[in-house]
């Protein structure tokens, strides 16, 4: 599959990292975001009571640290793109889960106790509920929604390209629920989708794709991996 065209669906600035590390591999990306980080708010963020702070995504540490000077605090990250969010924005301590959302959860909790609660800024609509893993296990902690996720269907030329295409990635559920709904009145049947878990290959099982894989961990890394399992596979 070496020189094919990949399809990267995740948001800026994130689809511009998976691009490169495309381009590394031998491979064309067509970088055509299926949603839309929108940051909320511009007011400082009350820390009153915060004794830590826990992201699920490079885009909830961007909007947070666009409204808070803080960077002593304790950060508990999801995994390593987080992780190094974190780090570019100057906080001192960054903890990573190596994981996702269930695997935060015993990581904050492995660094308790906190003078205060858990701080977890993310968006509207989460993926998981951190705070409620939290709390059972015996974690105070508060969710802070700080930016927005907007949908956004294929545009006509990315649309005409995606029959030709040699795999879409997929890095979260919402994403494949905007694809599914796409291929149900645009068929794809030789598209390949590859999924950053079991969860986000879900939407997608009953779309009529050629395959639908899911990675072995919920990392990039192992995302990346199925690509080169794949050409592989095809030599």
């Amino acid at each position: 599959m070496s020189g094919a065209l990949i399809w990267v669906t995740r948001t800026q600035p994130g689809a511009r990292a998976t691009a490169h590390r495309l381009r590394a591999m031998g491979f064309d990306p067509l970088v055509a975001p299926l949603l839309e980080v929108r940051a909320l708010g511009s007011d400082p963020i009350d820390l009153a009571g915060v004794g830590a702070l826990a992201f699920t995504s490079a885009n909830g540490v961007a909007a947070f640290a666009a409204r808070s000077g803080e960077r002593s605090l304790p950060v508990f990250a999801v995994g390593a793109a987080t992780t190094a969010a974190a780090s570019a924005a100057g906080f001192g301590s960054v903890t990573s889960a190596d994981g996702d959302v269930a695997a935060l959860a015993p990581a904050v909790a492995a660094g308790a106790p906190f003078a205060g609660e858990v701080l977890t800024p993310g968006p509207v609509e989460p993926a998981g509920d951190l705070v409620g893993a939290l709390a059972a296990l015996g974690v105070a902690a508060r969710a802070m929604a700080v930016y927005e996720t907007v949908s956004r269907a294929p545009d006509p030329p990315t649309s005409a390209l995606i029959p030709g295409l040699a795999a879409v990635l997929l890095h979260s559920p919402r994403a494949a629920r905007v694809l599914a709904d796409h291929l149900a009145d645009h068929p794809a049947p030789r598209l390949t989708a590859l999924c950053l878990s079991e969860a986000v290959a879900a939407p997608l099982t009953t779309s009529g794709l050629a395959s639908v894989r899911a990675a072995r961990q919920p990392t990039e890394a192992a995302l990346l991996a199925l690509l080169s399992d794949a050409g592989a596979a095809a030599r």
